[in-house]
């Protein structure tokens, strides 16, 4: 075993690109040690360049024999993990009837399963330490659906839920979760390096998936949130003793959050007379 880095250690996923490697470079930055893994490991090195505090490690985050390589890797130099970022993702985008079913099991497999594989692997290290924080980058489309992201929405609603779940099953051993939600950023997820768009097949969609992409790929490279930006603040919040459970990260972002909570108490009371007599006579009695 390696002695115990004195500085806290970051292991990010999906570091080879995209927001992966702003927020390896932050940290690095911030004075942090981190181990960036991505499934090519000469991209993350070319991305990052040499760094005495930086570990690059190869991990396909769907395999979980990979994850618990590249957790053995970090451990055998720095002695620990303190952050797991929950990075690597991709995007399968199209109408539901479109997209083959092995293509949505495919999203799901790599933004749900792999964050599930990495943190298993993980977790046993935070909780020998007494510490730890697991944040998962989620998005705005894990709070809101909408056309055309049904399996990428699908993924990230369920990485939401786990990551809800997990918070109060680890807090004893010292261990936080943060989930982050970020609005539209100039990263890589509309390319064709990380998006994959179903094969048109159904007539009465045609017309909106024309609409669709060329409007997407009209954004790509415009988006108006800066990903470095992001990547700082991220790491000024894993600093704070109390990191937040969710982060909306971005003004869109907010907007997001504050409609969707309207739009919950709206449905919470548009039928409250007949939500509330649901119960069992004899327990309405007692009440």
């Amino acid at each position: 075993m390696a002695e115990k880095s004195e500085k806290r250690v970051w292991l990010v996923t999906g570091a080879g690109r995209g927001m992966g490697v702003d927020i390896a470079q932050a940290a690095l930055a911030a004075g942090y040690a981190v181990v960036a893994t991505g499934r090519n490991p000469g991209r993350v090195s070319s991305a990052l360049g040499a760094h005495d505090d930086l570990l690059t490690v190869a991990l396909d985050v769907t395999d979980p024999a990979s994850a618990r390589a590249a957790v053995e890797a970090a451990v055998g130099r720095f002695g620990r993990i303190d952050v797991l970022v929950n990075n690597a993702g991709n995007f399968y985008a199209g109408f539901f009837e479109e997209i083959s079913p092995a293509d949505f099991r495919a999203q799901v497999e790599t933004n749900l399963f792999g964050p599930l594989n990495v943190t298993r692997a993980v977790l046993p290290v935070m909780r020998g330490q007494r510490s730890g924080l697991v944040v998962t980058i989620s998005s705005t489309a894990g709070l809101v659906g909408q056309e055309f992201c049904t399996a990428y929405a699908a993924s990230k609603f369920a990485l939401e839920g786990w990551s809800e779940s997990l918070a109060p099953e680890v807090a004893p051993f010292g261990i936080r979760t943060m989930l982050v939600e970020p609005g539209f950023f100039r990263t890589e997820l509309l390319t064709r390096d990380s998006t994959s768009y179903a094969e048109p097949s159904i007539d009465d969609y045609a017309e909106r998936t024309r609409q669709t992409v060329t409007a997407w790929n009209a954004m790509n490279g415009l988006q108006g949130g800066d990903p470095a930006k992001l990547a700082k603040a991220l790491v000024h919040l894993a600093g704070q003793e109390k990191p937040p459970p969710r982060w909306a990260a971005g003004a869109d972002a907010i907007g997001v959050f504050e409609q969707k909570a309207r739009d919950l108490l709206a449905q919470a009371g548009a039928y409250r007379e007949l939500s509330s007599s649901l119960a069992h006579d004899d327990a309405m009695a007692n009440t």
